[in-house]
């Protein structure tokens, strides 16, 4: 704005404070519209200038500034044209600001509408069963029942206009609440992926039996133990590795494909936990952990184990920790779905990210997981 407001300056005639009109320029250089110099000069017995008061010997012959006025005209009609741009941009918002509310008047009418056809059916049916109710009540003080059965029989049902009705509010309702929980997801999920850290694994705590790939973002079981010393970080009897950067305070989230694992063990657990022989994946041993067995059966080690359903088969997990807040959540990325949640957890040492590619059985599961780049969801 400074900008604009200096060059404005440059381009204003000192006598009437406007821009110029077929500007001049006295022999000491400063610049004037030629009608308000003239005037000046006209009303005086001395010709000087009247900026800088510098008096001429005789009256200059003045002539026009032709690139001065080449920038008088050009920012006239710089002017102009924004001027014409932010016209056009007001009256498209207020079309369309009218069309919105002629669309949204449209649609309340016609809920009301409904709405109104609705309740006039209600009623009908609340008058229709009073009704009923009432010849009820006296046949049922009468010893005639062929006459009661006959009545139960040939009695109007009630009308099933209604029940549709409800039913068809009762699914719309049903995917509206879909759709919300998906949108509030994925916001959440994008909101989460700011925290994203560079997640490495760490070979000193994989077990004997997994191959680390050269980057250290990979991990899948070899089936053959290989030679590593048995130093205490080690996992000796669960096939799990531990990443290398363990998180104390704070927030953190990392990705891991798990695409094409049949089976497979995926979460944080804290620094103090039992590495050697059988481990319980479970909080109160210091994991938080969701996992895949059988190729479709999903469960979260909490205490206790928890099934979960999901929509659709996740090809990548994103899992999110807040520490102070004792939190751990996962998602499906690709269809930005929550998957389950640890809450109200106490957090007292360092978490590490868990990764567990599970065993390869003849072949089957033999897919690494992955630790991806994080990439925001749009």
């Amino acid at each position: 704005m400074a900008e604009s407001g200096g060059l404005t300056e440059e381009l204003q005639c000192s006598i009437c404070l406007d821009v110029f009109t077929d500007p001049v320029s006295t022999p000491c250089g400063h610049n004037f519209c030629k009608t308000c110099l003239k005037k000046c000069w006209d009303n005086s017995q001395t010709f000087s200038c009247p900026y800088c008061k510098e008096t001429f010997s005789q009256r200059p012959d003045l002539k026009i500034n032709t690139t001065l006025r080449e920038v008088q005209r050009n920012t006239e009609e710089e002017k102009a044209a924004c001027v014409e741009f932010f016209t056009d941009l007001i009256r498209s918002i207020e079309r369309y600001q009218t069309e919105l509310l002629e669309m949204m008047e449209e649609q309340q009418k016609a809920a009301e509408k409904q709405e109104k056809e609705l309740i006039e059916e209600l009623e009908l049916e609340i008058t229709e069963l009073k009704k009923r109710n009432t010849e009820l009540e006296q046949l049922s003080h009468t010893e005639d029942h062929l006459h009661l059965l006959q009545y139960m029989t040939l009695s109007p049902h009630i009308s099933m206009k209604t029940r549709v009705s409800l039913e068809t509010l009762r699914r719309a309702l049903t995917q509206l609440q879909h759709t919300l929980d998906e949108k509030l997801t994925k916001t959440e999920l994008k909101r989460m992926q700011q925290y994203a850290v560079d997640v490495t694994l760490d070979p000193d705590t994989a077990h004997p039996e997994l191959i680390l790939s050269e980057d250290r973002k990979q991990v899948k079981y070899g089936g053959v133990s290989q030679d590593v010393p048995d130093n205490p970080e080690r996992f000796d009897s669960c096939v799990c590795v531990l990443g290398k950067e363990g998180f104390s305070l704070g927030r953190f989230y990392f990705e891991v494909q798990v695409k094409e694992s049949t089976e497979w063990d995926l979460g944080v657990a804290r620094e103090s936990i039992n590495r050697k022989g059988e481990i319980s994946l479970s909080p109160s041993d210091g994991y938080w952990t969701v996992v895949l067995r059988n190729e479709d059966k999903y469960a979260a080690y909490d205490d206790p184990t928890v099934s979960l359903y999901v929509r659709v088969i996740p090809q990548r997990v994103g899992v999110f920790v807040d520490y102070e807040e004792g939190l751990v959540s996962f998602y499906d990325v690709e269809s930005s779905s929550h998957i389950y949640s640890f809450t109200g957890q106490s957090f007292t040492d360092k978490l590490y990210p868990f990764l567990g590619p599970a065993l390869n059985i003849e072949g089957e599961n033999s897919a690494p997981l992955i630790i991806t780049p994080v990439s925001y969801n749009k």
